[in-house]
């Protein structure tokens, strides 16, 4: 048992790490021609192909529950349309921390979709993740925290759609796996689509000029995300949600310290103040959870 848990926890850190270092190669595809959005879509139609393939009969079974998935494709799509851009083209420990101001949204939609209560526990965390993020956005000055970069909006908004994701997920946590990871997959291969379509029309269309490297680097983060994935739903069947949530943490401290030392981020004593105010709401969310399963 001891040896499932610990293999259990180094997969759930193999996800982590994946999406910690997610930045290099988001970066590395926009130098060579392949803007983030365009990479979304290669990538996940990719892993959505891989899932029909292994299990064939998904695509009927998320026809059959999509009204109940609908939220969940365009919350998943959302996520990883912004929440990539936002890495790609902007700071990344920035992105990685307004990102996880995820536990605040969860409070307010959890609230609205699933009826839970609000409590002066989720009144804390989220007063910490509202300091931190204006820490973060204001850049040591605590003020209204307004982004003020679309890296920074990116972020935000890649952060409140993983909230509706995860909040979904558990009002519809009784629909098949293989449904539900289809349909987070497919989610990105239909909303960056549109995203392209909508920056066409406003006269910001993204071109694709992708350099043959490119495509081999597309190829190896694919692959990456698919261990990525696997490991999490291998970690995820054989920890305590608690401490899943603990070690998925590890993608902020992976994210910062390979963007610092790749240069690709600035980390200054009010984000690293701010960010520890938002970890800690997030860590105070997952206690919380923790405590009121064992009452």
């Amino acid at each position: 048992m001891q040896h499932l848990s610990f293999a259990a926890a180094i997969a759930a850190l193999i996800n982590a790490t994946v999406w910690g270092l997610s930045w290099i190669p988001l970066k590395f595809f926009e130098a060579h021609g392949v803007p983030s959005l365009w990479a979304t879509w290669f990538i996940f139609a990719s892993c959505a192909i891989t899932v029909v393939i292994a299990k064939p009969r998904a695509p009927k079974i998320l026809w059959q529950h999509r009204r109940a998935l609908f939220w969940l494709v365009v919350a998943s799509g959302l996520t990883n349309a912004c929440f990539n851009t936002a890495l790609a083209t902007g700071d990344v420990v920035r992105a990685v921390l307004l990102f996880y101001l995820m536990p605040m949204w969860v409070v307010l939609l959890a609230r609205w979709l699933l009826a839970e209560r609000i409590t002066v526990s989720a009144l804390v965390r989220t007063a910490l993740a509202l300091i931190g993020a204006a820490l973060v956005l204001g850049d040591g000055k605590v003020q209204l925290p307004i982004p003020n970069s679309l890296s920074d909006v990116l972020a935000v908004v890649g952060g409140f759609c993983f909230g509706l994701n995860n909040v979904v997920l558990r009002k519809h946590s009784d629909t098949p796996e293989e449904a539900r990871a289809l349909g987070m997959f497919i989610g990105a291969v239909i909303i960056a689509p549109v995203v392209l379509v909508a920056l066409a029309l406003t006269g910001k269309a993204v071109a694709l000029h992708a350099e043959p490297v490119a495509w081999l680097g597309i190829a190896g983060f694919t692959l990456a995300v698919l261990i990525g994935n696997l490991a999490l739903q291998y970690g995820a069947a054989r920890l305590p949600a608690n401490v899943l949530s603990v070690l998925m943490l590890a993608e902020i401290l992976v994210a910062t310290l390979s963007s610092w030392l790749g240069g690709a981020a600035t980390i200054t004593q009010s984000t690293l103040i701010g960010g520890a105010l938002i970890v800690s709401a997030s860590l105070l969310a997952v206690f919380s959870r923790e405590s009121e399963a064992t009452h």
